[in-house]
């Protein structure tokens, strides 16, 4: 059974840090690209930041400079350091884990920036 549990998600205030984590089982996890998404209500899920298996990254213009995504996988986790935030930040943030195309998710954790 594979499970993605994010964490670290809650209310911060505009120009404040967030880390975000994400575990990960049932998977190979060292196989996998893995990375953040989020989605505000009425919005399509984003792409926030992704990292390949061979440590590769990508981020979406809106948070380049502002967040770093990392990965260990001795401990099957990815993680996202989110700084200077701000109140378009708010969502949802859910990690994700694929592999050509064979994709999971996690619940989903919420982000709350206010002003």
């Amino acid at each position: 059974q594979v499970q993605l549990v994010e964490s670290g998600g809650g209310l911060v205030q505009a120009g404040g840090s967030l880390r975000l984590s994400c575990a990960a089982s049932g998977i190979t996890f060292e196989l996998y690209a893995v990375g953040w998404y989020r989605q505000v209500p009425g919005k399509q899920r984003e792409l926030v930041a992704t990292i390949t298996r061979y440590g590769s990254t990508k981020y979406a213009d809106s948070v380049k400079g502002r967040f770093t995504i990392s990965r260990d996988n001795a401990k099957n986790t990815v993680s996202l350091q989110m700084n200077s935030l701000n109140p378009e930040d708010t969502a949802v943030y859910y990690c994700n884990a694929n592999l050509y195309g064979n994709e999971y998710w996690g619940q989903g954790t919420q982000v709350t920036v206010s002003s």
